[in-house]
């Protein structure tokens, strides 16, 4: 009997041998970025069986044999929508500044989508006023509205959003949500989805989080973007969900989340709004192919104010939105402004961001003081001594959990959307950034940026070397996890 138990034993061990082995060769054979695959394969060997099992969970990015098929299908309609937009009057490369054009080219081979100018732009810069001038454009919507976002957390002005949503479907406005099934698993769960669907609005999970699709579909994949669509002729995008600040993860010990959103009109509206059409039928199967912008040809103006939309997730090109923050990095001559909640760079853009100060660029990085997420805190440490010696000045706000991601490139040229600087959005995650060709816009955002920057601690590298051993061993070890964070 002892004999049987042992010849059993060996069995065991090297069948479980077998799974290390081919899960390591699955790894390696994916080619992904080194640091990703080291981090994985430590995981594999130090947790056993549970690091194969994590693997096969999350290592992968696999949107599911539903949605994958559907996006095939999908993918030739939507590009040849696209191209189209080419014939739009709006289409004006020759009118594109010297930072604007490398972009441009960019999206257009590998996503096909066209910068438009002849766009409005208007930033607003606090919760509070991004949502009482949501509430007042969805009162005056005709037609149809469109919202799409990660949260939406019920309380306060989300219920005044809710509220006004419910009036505009009883007055015939044709409403639709989409909502990530994570993110906003507590709207699911309260009254407001049952209130919304008698009122003839169409609600739908992105995404659903369940037990048994966690070998089908990869779980912790997430709809991140922010859109919202009305009549149209009005958009939204940013980087706040929907959410009141002063209902929202108020235990956190975090503070207030400050946010921003972009409200444009012009022809990137029509951009947006296939975006969010696109997104909707991965969920749902149901086609809606809006209409092309009826652009008229800009006036001097108005020629200025070029927009390029770069959406990213599954079944889009990969590291689209990471090739273009990379791209604006290296193109800049005099300074660099990033705010972001969670900076995990890749290694990419880690030299980037060094050499950029090294070659004399002045480059700040403003992140919150306290942050929701530790892993992401401690892993963001890890980072901060290497680019303090290199020269990058590097801002922690106090006011609040600062949430707006934002890139501002010599005061002239700006990136603002939904992506956060970690390896979840630039690689995982649905996102969509707005590459905005506008003087005048940028330097609103800039200004708002410096007052993020006065209301922040700035770290000096003398100071921060003295920080206690203990926490430089926490942030070492954070840190080889963070190409998965």
């Amino acid at each position: 009997m002892e004999q049987f138990y042992q010849v059993l034993a060996w069995v065991g061990v090297f069948f479980y041998w077998l799974i290390i082995a081919g899960v390591t060769m699955r790894v390696v054979f994916k080619r992904r970025v080194v640091g990703v695959s080291l981090a994985w394969l430590m995981i594999i060997y130090i947790i056993p069986i549970g690091g194969v099992f994590a693997y096969l969970l999350v290592g992968e990015l696999n949107l599911g044999k539903k949605r994958a098929e559907r996006a095939l299908e999908m993918f030739q309609p939507f590009a040849d929508w696209f191209q189209r937009l080419n014939d739009c009057p709006g289409h004006q490369p020759q009118q594109m500044s010297l930072h604007a054009r490398p972009i441009s080219d960019l999206c257009e081979n590998r996503l096909g989508i066209p910068a438009l100018c002849g766009n409005s732009l208007s930033l607003q810069d606090s919760p509070h006023k991004i949502l009482h001038s949501l509430i007042e454009d969805i009162q005056q919507a005709k037609e149809a509205i469109h919202l799409e976002f990660y949260i939406w957390h019920p309380g306060g002005l989300a219920d005044e959003v809710a509220s006004a949503l419910i009036v505009a479907a009883k007055r015939g406005v044709k409403v639709k949500v989409l909502l990530d099934a994570a993110g906003s698993m507590r709207f699911f769960r309260s009254y407001w989805p049952k209130l919304m669907r008698d009122a003839g609005i169409e609600i739908t999970a992105a995404l659903a989080v369940s037990p048994l699709r966690m070998f089908l579909r990869r779980l912790d994949l997430r709809q991140h973007r922010k859109i919202v669509v009305i009549d149209d002729n009005i958009a939204y995008t940013g980087s706040m969900n929907l959410v009141d600040p002063e209902y929202f993860k108020t235990d956190a010990g975090v503070g207030q989340w400050i946010d921003v959103m972009v409200r444009v009109t012009g022809p990137t509206v029509s951009v947006l709004n296939c975006i969010q059409a696109w997104d909707w039928e991965v969920e749902t199967g149901e086609r809606y192919l809006p209409p092309l912008p009826a652009c008229q040809l800009p006036s001097p103006a108005d020629s200025s104010d070029m927009i390029q939309v770069i959406p990213s997730g599954p079944g889009m090109p990969d590291e689209i939105i990471h090739q273009v923050l990379l791209l604006s990095i290296y193109q800049a001559k005099e300074s660099i402004v990033i705010t972001t909640p969670y900076f995990v760079p890749s290694e990419n853009l880690l030299h980037a961001l060094e050499s950029a100060a090294e070659r004399g660029i002045s480059v700040h990085i403003v992140i919150p003081d306290k942050n929701d997420s530790i892993m992401v805190e401690w892993a963001s440490r890890s980072f901060f001594t290497e680019l303090l010696a290199a020269g990058v000045n590097i801002h922690r706000f106090h006011g609040g959990l600062l949430h707006t991601k934002s890139v501002v490139i010599d005061n002239n040229h700006c990136l603002i959307g939904t992506v956060n600087l970690d390896m979840r959005s630039l690689w995982l995650n649905f996102e969509v950034t707005l590459a905005v060709d506008n003087p005048e816009f940028t330097q609103q955002l800039s200004w708002l940026q410096q007052e993020y920057i006065k209301d922040s601690a700035h770290i000096e590298l003398s100071e921060w070397e003295k920080r206690p051993v203990i926490n430089k061993l926490i942030e070492q070890f954070f840190y080889m996890f963070s190409p998965l964070l």
